[in-house]
């Protein structure tokens, strides 16, 4: 039975939490095992930069864009170049400023920092490169979301709709899963369950991210 993330809660939806544990655990292991470990690089280098300037600017993005695989052939990314590196900047460190604030719950802090993001072209709509961004913000507490993550939460029985918001609530049910996880959870950040989310979503063995 599909739960929705938009109205979590009940003994079902923790027990259908509990439950992914199951994939999520042996998924991650997956992805430790077959992924390169410098794939990520770009991101932790992105992150590193993040945290001493406070904000991403294009070549950070540009990077991302690359870490995600995403085309540069698209007019936004046109759009995006003709902005100042200065306006790109003040935008992000307001966005990195949103997800690091610990007064906001996880969830609150994704969909601050996701609806200030949307003020740069590009970042209107879709969730897969603003996560990029937020989670370089931010790496031990956002997490990133794609096609494969949406495929795996459907293949798990949850419902993340394309609803505004989004993001906010797939890092809610990410919030969910660590707090219904129990000492299966220990250790575990949302950046991890995005990967085991990431593993169980791919179409193919194709190691790369």
């Amino acid at each position: 039975m599909k739960m929705t993330t938009e109205t979590p809660g009940g003994d079902e939806f923790a027990a259908l939490c509990r439950q992914a544990w199951d994939t999520l655990i042996p998924a991650r292991a997956g992805y430790l095992a077959n992924v390169s470990p410098h794939y990520d690089e770009v991101l932790h280098d992105v992150a590193q930069r993040t945290e001493h300037t406070g904000g991403l600017g294009k070549t950070d993005i540009a990077a991302l864009v690359v870490w995600k695989r995403l085309s540069a052939q698209t007019r936004w990314v046109t759009d995006l170049m003709s902005q100042p590196d200065t306006h790109v900047r003040a935008v992000t460190e307001r966005a990195v400023t949103a997800v690091r604030d610990t007064t906001l719950t996880r969830s609150q802090a994704a969909r601050a920092g996701r609806g200030i993001i949307a003020e740069l072209p590009g970042f209107h709509t879709g969730d897969a490169l603003a996560s990029a961004v937020l989670t370089a913000a931010a790496p031990q507490r956002m997490a990133v979301y794609d096609r494969r993550v949406q495929h795996a939460l459907d293949t798990l029985g949850f419902t993340l709709t394309r609803a505004p918001g989004r993001y906010g609530r797939y890092m809610q049910l990410l919030d969910d899963l660590l707090k219904h996880g129990g000492a299966r959870a220990d250790g575990w950040t949302a950046r991890d369950i995005d990967a085991a989310l990431y593993w169980t979503g791919r179409p193919d063995p194709a190691p790369s991210r």
